[in-house]
């Protein structure tokens, strides 16, 4: 792409449209890869899937930058594998690859010279050997097993030069390997939350498990009990915006929240206040049993205006409780957003 010289003082308009340009040209590269997509790509996908050892992604320079990622995504999303320095590897590295790897090199020009020196200790080991490089017809793609071609790409660089154009295809190629590989794997949810125990990620796949209150932590008491003998016990550490009320088989008969509390005082039923809890509980309530997915439960809160969610276990017994206020922090915010009304559990199931 012949980007016309910047004016010596350009205009925000001529930076953003410069912009522009840079992101349509190494759209369209990657647009062109997807229409010319062909059973290379499938062959490639299945020497992965195959592979009995690691994945073993090599390349210098910006190559070997994204070589180091795409190894990540595949890591992370059920297919191992590790990064290879082509230079390094000449160096005693060679000694990581192991004959059930498959060796996924990139470089464009197929032509690279610590790659092309890399090659025949590969190859002589028997190690398949997949390419993402322009040419089916250049060293590396001679020798290797599949060829994913990039094809002849203008870099998006004003020069024609710098790694731009070719990097973004690579990196989009990596992932479509990565990502369909993963499928065919059938790798699931919770595969995938094991990788990703930390960070934003980890925590939208957790378990309710993880998030919720123990039952000894929260306000229980059985149905004869009367509301104002609950109210007068000392509160848990962290107070709850719910009362659970349990059976003696330790099931979960009802809840009763502080909201039900105010309604109780602005009908004026305060003769209420010493009758049964179970006589104004909620029965049957909205639930979630151990082992859902937080965020599930979260979509759970949402879709039925809850503030509280009673946790049980396989046997229906009464085990914690997930509260939004404990969430705060926990979970990211979109997360959390919310249409509710606080102590708003009463609504059944």
């Amino acid at each position: 792409m012949d980007a016309p010289r910047p004016s010596a003082d350009p205009t925000d308009a001529d930076l953003v449209a410069h912009g522009r340009e840079i992101l349509r040209a190494e759209g369209e590269a990657i647009l062109e890869s997807a229409a010319g997509l062909d059973a290379a790509f499938a062959r490639a996908v299945r020497a992965v899937a195959d592979c009995t050892g690691s994945v073993v992604v090599t390349g210098i320079g910006k190559a070997g930058l994204v070589a180091r990622k795409i190894s990540a995504t595949l890591a992370s999303t059920g297919t191992p594998s590790h990064f290879l320095h082509p230079a390094e590897a000449l160096h005693g590295d060679l000694g990581a690859l192991r004959r059930d790897d498959v060796v996924l090199a990139l470089s464009q020009s197929g032509e690279t010279e610590e790659i092309t020196r890399l090659l025949p200790h590969v190859t002589a080991r028997r190690i398949r050997i997949v390419a993402f490089t322009g040419s089916a017809r250049s060293t590396l793609g001679r020798a290797a097993d599949v060829v994913v071609p990039t094809g002849s790409v203008r870099e998006a660089c004003s020069l024609g030069l710098a790694p731009s154009t070719s990097t973004a295809l690579m990196l989009a190629l990596g992932d479509a390997l990565a990502l369909v590989t993963s499928r065919l794997r059938r790798f699931t949810h919770e595969e995938f939350a094991a990788r990703h125990p930390g960070g934003s990620l980890g925590r939208q796949l957790m378990r309710v498990d993880d998030a919720m209150r123990p039952v000894a932590q929260c306000r229980t008491a059985g149905p004869a009990d009367t509301v104002r003998a609950v109210f007068a016990r000392p509160l848990p550490a962290r107070r709850t915006g719910a009362v659970m009320i349990v059976d003696d088989a330790g099931g979960l008969a009802g809840i009763f929240t502080d909201s039900d509390l105010a309604r109780l005082f602005e009908r004026r039923n305060d003769g209420a206040l010493d009758g049964p809890i179970g006589g104004v509980m909620t029965a049957r309530p909205t639930t979630v049993v151990l082992g859902t997915r937080l965020r599930d439960a979260l979509a759970l809160l949402e879709a039925r205006r809850l503030s509280e969610l009673p946790v049980l276990d396989e046997a229906g017994r009464v085990v914690g409780l997930l509260d939004i206020v404990d969430l705060v922090g926990l979970v990211p915010a979109e997360m959390l957003e919310l249409p509710v009304t606080p102590g708003s559990t009463s609504a059944a199931a």
